[in-house]
């Protein structure tokens, strides 16, 4: 007679993302599906991706935030509970009493319930105006105050307390950051990495206070926030607080019933994840780990909660926690900041490798033990090298530190590809998957790209900052292993985009449709195209169009339904739904009559104004249909398209050179305007700056720029690939020494051999040193002309010039092309009388509402998209 072993009943209390890693670590142990499972979640919503919470205010819908399915719980048959958190636990009888007051008798208990914000005991910190920062709820509610508020102010210069910010200057508020510490993120960074994020922010517009507590949130007569007083005396003028200051692991349940509890918090558990109960665990960050510490980060508890599911299922051999990997890579801000290992330096005996440049906010430290292995590092502004750096800690790198710390053309930086890493190395820290399981999915469950690897291991899908050695991985084991690697530009083509562009200029292919049924896969002909390479043959073909003797416009035709959202209003989407303009200014140079029409312009239709970066004057705020209006003004009065809103050049910045500058060696104003103007309207793989300086002081910061010019005694010279985004890099010097035909000959080359041979979206720095040869190779071919195609380069650019076209001209000469621009399209002729543009408050903060860019939805409940 056989017998089997009923069912338990497994109850987990909260429902977070370690709370969702425990269900998929029950699944796959074969627990979850044979079990009951009883889930208890405090939040009105399934577990979502908390470390991605700030990105609601970037667009994402809670729901794309969301980590759970109901399939997943209908497949396994587990119960979830939505805003009925527990309440009470009776151990002796094994009961679990929700709010609600459902009582679920349990044979297990895991505890998720996570951390709650830290609110310092100060007076007014819960008047109205006060928030935390933690969950979607609180980004509602913060979302809502911010309306009526013109500042803010973050408690708290960390992780979250960035993210904070971040959300509230998106949201318009002039917003303060108050640290305690004498730097920002003092737990993950040093003190040069605190400055340079210091300087970085700061010229973000955002005043940060270090070294100061918050004594009192002042309020007014209704109880509001007016202000808050700091303990160095300083009080800000602020209309809402968010509290981030840390968080602190939410232990009463445990408490209340009796469970051992560590002396700072913390429910304390052994390398089981099992609490002073046998059969309680914890996990997270509510539990305080057999090694003392609480683990705030996601990657921890992501290993506890498998852990946990192992020892559930009696896998002993598995199921054990003995600390984590603090390592942590994020975007704070728009800035990458990342650290690893021993990053503060406390081994004895180490050394530090430091690069710094404040001018471009790029802070990079290495730590090295004695024996020259890598124990730890910093890296702030570019963070590129984590993915390889992280995993070889411990190790000693196979290049000296210097090389992987110092920029292009200094010396470095050298990539070290996956071959160097070994199988130990943990390439996905959030799920702790090493090298030798990314090739063993690949070599032993025949996986073929990163999504199958992703799927088969986890990798990948935490926050994604494995994700591109990930990819490297993959592709080099598939190359070892003599399988074809499917380099194609997407599932439409299974050529590169250089190959389509060789394609297009051999064949003198002039539309997507040919190009598609011509050359791409045998699935794909016939059909539509996707979103990678409509606008990626687009761009081939408007850069193309004088040579195939096309219309280089770019919304004519089938050229219009494959171009994105910008290029099909000529304009820039912004994130109320509105639109920017401008103009383009060459070199700056404006004249008064045209500054007075582009103040008369911005006042007449309400548009909020900004000097550039780039020396151009920005109008935000434009109703699409009040484009041609707005433009038709500008033409009048000689302006033209700056194309800020396609993948073409941008600007070339100058200073004011030798007509004007005591130290200016040659006309940098003058370069600047001739360059621009031969290049303006020249779509490429991305968008391209540029700038001239006229002498070495480099006013115009021309090494950061996809082509720099810099004016010497003796000519030009040329420096190209540096991009000043959020991977800053230094251009490298090309040639030196040019008459004013040289250099721009050379620039000629050298764009046109970018736009023939670069990947989609691929800016100059990522192309220079992806291509084979790197800067060699690219001065033998545009300088040398060792492939003699310089000739045919020369010419596709001397093609592009003579057929330059205005777009926003072009596109008033023609009642057809202007019937496009209506904001709705059952109200051509006048802005629909429903929809409401309330005024907020001037130039800090857009002035418009938000419109609907989906054309399902409604405003008011009658115009549509």
């Amino acid at each position: 007679m056989t017998t089997t072993t009923p069912p338990r009943t497994i109850v987990l209390v909260g429902h977070g993302m370690v709370g969702q890693r425990f269900l998929e670590a029950l699944a796959e142990v074969g627990v979850a599906g044979r079990d009951r499972v009883v889930v208890l979640c405090e939040e009105p919503r399934p577990a979502y991706d908390r470390v991605q919470l700030t990105s609601y205010f970037a667009g994402r819908t809670p729901a794309e935030l969301s980590l759970s399915d109901e399939e997943f719980l209908a497949k396994y048959g587990i119960e979830l509970h939505l805003g009925d958190p527990a309440e009470t636990i009776d151990r002796e009888r094994g009961i679990v009493t929700a709010r609600s007051g459902l009582t679920v008798a349990y044979d297990t208990l895991v505890l998720a319930t996570g951390s709650y914000p830290f609110v310092p005991p100060v007076p007014g910190k819960d008047a109205a105006g006060c928030f935390v920062y933690r969950t979607i709820e609180d980004l509602l509610a913060i979302e809502e105050y911010a309306k009526g508020a013109t500042t803010g102010a973050v408690v708290g210069g960390g992780l979250l307390g960035l993210e904070a910010a971040g959300a509230l200057k998106g949201l318009g508020l002039s917003t303060h950051i108050v640290e305690f510490a004498p730097r920002l993120m003092p737990v993950q960074v040093d003190e040069g990495g605190g400055a340079a994020l210091y300087r970085t922010i700061t010229g973000m517009g955002l005043s940060v206070h270090t070294g100061t507590g918050t004594q009192e949130v002042v309020t007014d007569e209704n109880g509001a926030v007016r202000a808050m007083l700091l303990s160095d005396g300083t009080e800000l003028a602020t209309d809402m607080v968010v509290f981030s200051a840390g968080v602190r692991p939410r232990d009463q349940l445990a408490r209340d019933c009796g469970l051992d509890v560590g002396e700072r918090g913390g429910i304390a558990v052994d390398e089981q994840c099992r609490t002073s109960d046998p059969r309680v665990f914890a996990i997270g960050e509510c539990a305080l780990a057999a090694d003392g510490r609480v683990y705030g980060l996601v990657a921890p508890g992501y290993e506890m909660a498998q852990v946990a599911a192992a020892a559930i299922a009696e896998d002993e051999a598995t199921a054990t926690f003995t600390g984590a990997d603090l390592s942590t890579k994020l975007k704070l801000l728009g800035v990458d900041v990342a650290s690893f290992g021993d990053a503060h330096g406390t081994a004895e005996g180490c050394l530090d490798v430091v690069y710094a440049d404040s001018r471009s906010g790029t802070y990079k430290k290495l730590v090295i033990g004695a024996g020259g292995e890598l124990l730890g590092g910093v890296l702030v502004g570019d963070a590129e090298a984590y993915g390889t750096l992280r995993p070889l800690t411990g190790s000693v790198p196979p290049v000296s530190p210097e090389q992987l710390v110092l920029p292009a053309g200094a010396g470095g930086p050298v990539s070290i590809g996956p071959s160097a890493l070994p199988d130990e190395a943990v390439i996905c820290s959030c799920h702790n998957v090493t090298k030798g399981t990314i090739r063993g999915a690949v070599t032993e469950h025949s996986c073929t790209n990163v999504p199958e690897v992703k799927k088969c291991t986890k990798a990948g899908t935490g926050c994604g900052s494995c994700v591109k050695v990930l990819g490297q991985l993959v592709t080099a084991e598939l190359e070892a292993g003599g399988i074809e690697v499917d380099k194609g530009l997407c599932g439409c083509f299974a050529q590169t985009r250089q190959e389509l562009y060789e394609i297009v200029l051999a064949l003198r292919v002039s539309s997507y449709r040919e190009l598609l049924d011509a050359h791409g896969r045998a699935e794909a002909r016939g059909g539509d195209g996707c979103e990678i390479c409509k606008p990626a043959v687009a761009s081939i073909i408007a850069s193309l169009a004088p040579t195939l003797g096309a219309d280089g416009y770019v919304l004519e035709g089938e050229q219009a339904a494959l171009q994105d959202t910008n290029d099909h209003f000529l304009a820039n989407l912004q994130k109320n739904g509105s639109y920017s303009i401008v103009p383009r200014i060459p070199g700056g140079e404006i004249t008064p009559d045209k500054l007075i029409v582009i103040g008369e312009v911005a006042r007449d239709f309400g548009l909020y104004t900004k000097i550039t970066g780039g020396q151009r004057i920005d109008m935000f705020g434009a109703r699409v249909d009040q484009l041609p209006q707005i433009w038709g003004r500008l033409v009048d009065a000689g302006f033209e398209s700056g194309h800020a809103y396609g993948k073409s050049l941008r600007t070339v910045k100058s200073c004011v050179g030798s007509t004007w500058c005591r130290y200016g060696v040659q006309d940098s104003v003058r370069m600047a305007i001739d360059l621009e103007l031969r290049y303006r309207g020249l779509r490429s793989p991305h968008k391209l700056k540029s700038a001239v300086s006229g002498c070495a002081r480099e006013c115009a910061e021309a090494q950061s720029k996809d082509f720099g010019v810099i004016a010497t005694s003796n000519g030009w010279n040329l420096y190209v690939g540096g991009n000043g985004g959020a991977t800053p890099r230094h251009a490298d010097l090309l040639a030196q020494d040019l008459d004013d035909d040289e250099l721009i000959r050379l620039i000629d080359r050298f764009l046109m051999f970018y736009i023939r041979t670069a990947d989609r979206l691929e800016r100059t720095s990522t192309w220079l040193e992806r291509i084979e040869g790197g800067l060699d190779h690219v001065r033998d071919v545009v300088v040398d002309d060792s492939l003699g195609i310089c000739a045919d380069l020369e010419a596709l650019m001397t093609a592009h010039v003579a057929g330059y076209r205005d777009e926003w001209a072009s596109t008033l000469d023609d009642p057809e092309r202007l019937a496009r621009f209506v904001s709705f399209v059952n109200a051509p002729e006048v802005p629909d009388p429903t929809v409401k543009f309330v005024p907020e408050r001037d130039q800090i903060k857009p002035d418009l509402p938000l419109l609907s860019l989906n054309p399902t939805r409604t405003l008011e409940g009658t115009a549509t998209r």
